[in-house]
């Protein structure tokens, strides 16, 4: 099955698959990741250069309460992030308009926001797709993915979700990223 109504937000000429693909391995290389960002430029992880960790979160789009939440979460805790020596990237299927729309809407100043994350690119990441069942939902979108990638590229930890909800909580990420940073902590779930 394609998704090719044209429609804004639709994936257009892509496959459309029904299952889900396991997500990336911790301390295997993660997928690659290239999109475009909200106000100019492109984030692409395998150019990112963090003394900790990069993390990426994909989140469902414009159309979803808890993302805005989430985000906005995200966006005021970026500096302690920072201090953490973690870069943060927030990536949605979103086109360009909606992204732009949900970074004015949403309040989000300093949170780099990606769009048109590809539905194959959700894929290899392992995300979980689903299909827009109303208005405002579109065609096909990701559900959250949150990823913590170390400087050589490698996964350390991935929590993916089928649902909007359930995601890490901001300060329990934070708090785990302290330890892991403070104890050297090795990646786990690789066995």
């Amino acid at each position: 099955m394609t998704a090719a109504k044209g429609t804004s937000n639709t994936l257009v000429g892509e496959q459309v698959h029904p299952a889900h693909s396991a997500p990336p391995v911790p301390t295997q290389p993660a997928p690659p990741l290239a999109v475009d960002l909200v106000g100019g430029g492109r984030f692409v992880l395998a150019e990112s250069n963090p003394k900790n960790f990069t993390l990426v979160v994909f989140y469902r789009g414009l159309h979803c309460p808890i993302c805005r939440g989430y985000l906005a979460q995200l966006d005021r805790a970026l500096d302690e992030l920072a201090g953490l020596g973690v870069e943060v990237v927030a990536v949605s299927g979103d086109d360009e308009s909606r992204a732009s729309q949900s970074v004015a809407e949403w309040g989000l100043e300093h949170l780099r926001v990606g769009y048109e994350h590809s539905l194959s690119s959700m894929r290899e990441w392992g995300l979980f797709v689903s299909k827009g069942i109303k208005d405002p939902e579109p065609d096909y979108f990701g559900e959250p993915g949150v990823f913590l990638i170390k400087p050589d590229g490698t996964v350390f930890m991935v929590a993916i979700n089928s649902m909007p909800a359930a995601r890490p909580r901001i300060e329990d990420l934070i708090g785990a990223i302290r330890f892991f940073v403070e104890r050297d902590y090795p990646a786990r779930g690789d066995a």
